[in-house]
């Protein structure tokens, strides 16, 4: 079985990238549990730069829906939950400076850890949301700590609930993004990472051990009232008619319930 989650080291800097491009890098389990392992070894080595992007088109679409609907039984829920929790709070307090590198599709849970980032780099090409709304669901992955990090509370629920799938400039106007690249993507993903390389990172890394610091226990407060909220949402009949909707590719017919 080949690796879901890649892991290269090189130069002081680790690039972690999402590996079912044929899936556009939807997550399930087995990548969740293979991106943890991998958060955890860039942990113990000597890089002071991380670098999170996608195989193929795409940075990632999300969760995986399939896995969704294979799988409906509470223990398989939490321990989904509890693998992203782990992520979610290893990735965001790590003593390096991390870069999310949005090559395409930045979508839900995917959108989630694309904002766990410092800095948020994407490709003009790229589109970005918080679609959780569409299938009756809430975000999880921290989704509602980041968006409310970025943009304040009120315009974080608008941004929640309406959903809207944005361009790259669309973000970067709305303050998600906070560079849209050149054409050449990678070339400018270089120079980025090359500016950083030539800056002072341990009293950068300082600055940021502060703030992670500071903001854990308020992140990890969010992760487990979306665990609980998430849980609530899977018995509506709004979220049913939500992951219908989506297999038929049509509108959802929505009734609060």
């Amino acid at each position: 079985m080949s690796e879901t989650v890649l892991l290269n080291i090189e130069h002081n800097v680790a690039t972690l990238t999402l590996n079912r491009p044929d899936q556009l890098n939807a997550m399930d389990q087995n990548m969740l549990n293979e991106l943890l392992e991998k958060v955890k070894q860039i942990n113990e080595s000597d890089a002071q730069v991380v670098v999170l992007t996608g195989a193929g088109k795409a940075f990632s679409a999300g969760g995986d829906i399939k896995t969704m609907l294979q799988s409906s039984s509470p223990e398989d829920f939490t321990q989904v939950m509890n693998t992203i929790k782990e992520i979610m709070l290893t990735y965001y307090t790590m003593p390096r400076i991390t870069i999310s590198a949005i090559n395409g599709a930045a979508a839900g849970l995917g959108f989630s850890m694309a904002l766990a980032s410092d800095f948020l780099i994407s490709s003009p090409k790229a589109k970005l949301a918080m679609n959780f709304i569409g299938i009756g669901l809430i975000p999880d992955g921290g989704g509602h700590f980041f968006l409310e990090q970025r943009l304040g509370p009120v315009r974080a629920k608008q941004t929640i609930w309406e959903g809207k799938m944005m361009s790259a400039n669309e973000a970067y106007e709305a303050g998600l993004v906070d560079t849209v690249t050149s054409e050449d993507f990678s070339e400018s993903l270089n120079q980025y990472v090359g500016k950083l390389l030539a800056s002072p990172l341990k009293a950068m890394i300082e600055t940021k051990t502060i703030y992670a610091d500071y903001y854990r226990p308020k992140l990890e407060n969010y992760l487990e009232k979306e665990r609980t909220g998430q849980s609530k949402m899977r018995q509506t009949k709004d979220h049913q008619e939500g992951i219908q909707a989506f297999l038929e590719k049509r509108k959802p017919n929505f009734k609060g319930e």
